[in-house]
This record gives C-alpha cells, sequence and structure tokens, in this order.
C-alpha cells in the first residue's frame, strides 16, 4: 500500500488555519499570518490532491504527476511572495522533498511521501511559533 500524505497535510492545514485568528492579534504577526493564510489553503490543497492521486494511482496514473507539477508550481509562486524568511525557508524545504518526491516517480519507484508531509508539519510550526 502506497504512503499516504492525506493525514499529515491535513493536520498542517488543519493547525494553520487555526492559529490564524490568534495570530493576527498583533501587528507584528499580520503579515505572517496573511503568508502562512495563503501557504495553508494552497499548498494544503496541493498536498491532498497529491495524496489521493497517489493513493488511486492505478486508476489514472497520470494524475500524481499533474498533482505533484501543481505542488510545484505553487510552492515557486508562494516562494517568491514570502514576505517572511521563515516562511521561505519552510516552503523551500517543502519543494525539496517534492523535487525527492518527483525523482522516485520519474524513476517508476515508489515515493516516499513522509518526508513531505514532514515539511508541511514544519511549515505549521514556523506559522505557529
Amino acid at each position: 500500500m502506497p504512503p499516504s500524505l492525506t493525514r499529515p497535510a491535513g493536520l498542517a492545514v488543519a493547525a494553520l488555519i487555526a492559529v490564524l485568528p490568534l495570530s493576527a492579534v498583533s501587528c507584528s504577526a499580520t503579515q505572517k499570518a496573511i503568508d502562512c493564510g495563503n501557504t495553508a489553503v494552497s499548498v494544503g490543497t496541493d498536498l491532498s490532491q497529491l495524496g489521493s492521486a497517489y493513493n488511486n494511482s492505478t486508476n489514472d496514473p497520470a494524475a500524481a504527476g499533474r498533482a505533484m507539477s501543481k505542488l510545484k508550481t505553487d510552492l515557486d509562486k508562494l516562494g517568491k511572495n514570502a514576505g517572511n524568511t521563515d516562511v521561505s525557508k519552510a516552503v523551500t524545504d517543502m519543494r525539496t522533498q517534492a523535487d525527492k518526491a518527483q525523482q522516485a516517480m520519474d524513476a517508476k519507484q515508489v515515493p516516499d511521501l513522509g518526508p513531505l508531509g514532514d515539511a508541511a508539519g514544519n511549515l505549521t510550526k514556523v506559522c505557529t511559533g
């Protein structure tokens, strides 16, 4: 059974969404909350789609590739637009893990999606820290 990314991604998104109202209380945290909110929406959706596509790869083998491409494109956009250094670093770490998973997929190997889920968890820590 292929590793699933759905649960770690869902937990990361839920944690980000839960903390946004608390982060927005202070003025210094407003930009960080906005960056993390945008990241949570875009990347969380992409991670969920990737996990679902990979878990259903026997029905549509190309879906995982499309989902990975979307994730990487959104990570690139978020990395360029993030105004917070910590958020930018977390996005870069996620991009690195996405690249590793993509390499495994390209080599027709089972990608280890755990590190990508861990990178999403790290992004949550950055946003809630």
